[in-house]
């Protein structure tokens, strides 16, 4: 339903302002030029044509995004199958159990919720989303069932949901993919940004619900590997700081495509090891590929048709320019401002901050800073407010408590770890 008014709300609102653009110009212009200095010319009077050029070329654009993605989801996708029939996925939460069993007190050693959650995280780090979404929705049964409130949220549920949302992932495919069908130079250049910047949405979501549930963060088990993932990053971060700016390209670069053809490599040993024929499995898996590519172009479409009647009616750069003035009247660089709109519609809707951040690409090069860091925005965040809908829904929760407020903290400290690493790596 948010989505619905999202959606509309972009319309009607480019709409409002297109006509006062439009009023601005024919009628009020000698009246605006003389007390604000303001000077309205043919470009306020051909709003109207700005906007229905961008509806068209919007539509376009969507198809062409979505055609590009056939061939890399489909590649994806068909590795990621493998992956997962190779075992990644159960050998993932075999490592991570001694750590989630800390965070969850109230679920049972061996109780199925916990094999469930952990089969969600797993699926989530590894993109596949399609496999995440059932696991999670069987894991929040899985919890009701020990929940002694039924239409309220519980703590195992409230931790469950603020880590899922925090969106914590090893490989942003879609963005990759995104940014490779907008022909980047290095599409793959936010790989790294944005595994550190969800690192710390997913730290600070697990410190705020700790908090408020009075789970002990600093146990043995906890420190372990929260410190040394804290650590890794942490040591990166310093390394990166200090490294000549002409560097940090190429090192990150190496990195990132180092670990991103690693992960195919262990996926395709773990195929081997298990005796699976990963051809066939790849193929399976691939078939998805195609069927998601396609079936997104609606979708799309839809999204950038509003968002293109929003920017081209001016609302977008009245944002971004109202903004820049109040960062730099407090003397903070303003470069980061263009990719805010991803930032904000995120936590709201997937498909929204997907539009915005290919708006972004479109209007400042999909190379530019602002490009770079709307990706890095649409990988280090989720949509809370769809998935808190989703997930309660399924299980009828009504109070959901301070869930919310706990997944918008995760959102926030996502962006600003964005920004932060951003500057160091893209400029």
């Amino acid at each position: 339903m948010i989505l619905n008014y999202i959606w509309a709300g972009f319309i009607f609102v480019g709409f409002i302002v297109a006509v006062f653009r439009f009023i601005a110009a024919y009628w009020f212009r000698d009246f605006f030029a003389d007390k604000f200095g303001i000077i309205y010319g043919s470009a306020d009077l051909n709003v109207f044509t700005d906007i229905v050029e961008s509806i068209f070329q919007s539509a376009q654009t969507g198809v062409e995004i979505s055609i590009y993605l056939i061939g890399v989801m489909t590649l994806w996708l068909g590795i990621m199958k493998v992956g997962e029939q190779g075992g990644a996925i159960h050998l993932l939460g075999k490592v991570a159990h001694p750590f989630f069993g800390r965070l969850f007190p109230e679920v049972p050693k061996n109780h199925p919720a916990m094999s469930s959650m952990l089969m969600n995280f797993s699926a989530n780090m590894l993109g596949l989303d399609n496999a995440a979404t059932p696991l999670g929705l069987k894991a929040m049964e899985e919890l009701q069932s020990l929940n002694p409130k039924r239409d309220t949220a519980s703590n195992a549920q409230i931790m469950f949901l603020v880590l899922n949302t925090s969106g914590l992932t090893l490989i942003p495919i879609s963005i990759m993919a995104i940014r490779a069908a907008e022909k980047a130079a290095n599409p793959a250049d936010i790989f790294i940004p944005t595994l550190i910047a969800t690192f710390f949405a997913t730290l600070f979501g697990l410190a705020a619900v700790s908090i408020k549930q009075k789970i002990n963060l600093l146990n043995r088990v906890v420190l372990i590997y929260v410190g040394g993932l804290l650590a890794l990053i942490s040591g990166f971060i310093f390394y990166l700081i200090h490294l000549p700016p002409n560097r940090v390209d190429d090192i990150t670069r190496f990195i990132g495509h180092s670990i991103l053809f690693s992960v195919i490599m262990i996926f395709l040993l773990l195929g081997v090891r298990k005796k699976i024929n990963i051809y066939n499995v790849f193929i399976n898996g691939a078939r998805k590929g195609f069927d998601i590519a396609i079936g997104i172009i609606p979708y799309l479409v839809a999204m950038l048709f509003s968002i293109g009647i929003l920017r081209a009616s001016g609302t977008l750069d009245f944002i971004i320019s109202g903004l820049t003035t109040i960062l730099n009247l407090v003397g903070l660089d303003t470069e980061f401002v263009k990719a805010l709109p991803t930032a904000i519609m995120k936590p709201l809707s997937g498909g929204a901050a997907r539009g915005m951040m290919i708006d972004t690409i479109n209007s400042y090069g999909v190379d530019s800073f602002a490009a770079k860091l709307a990706g890095t925005f649409q990988g280090s965040t989720e949509t809370t407010f769809y998935t808190l809908a989703v997930y309660y829904g399924a299980v009828k929760i009504k109070n959901t408590r301070y869930t919310v407020t706990c997944g918008l903290i995760a959102d926030l400290a996502g962006i600003v770890a964005a920004i932060f690493i951003a500057y160091k790596v893209f400029l």
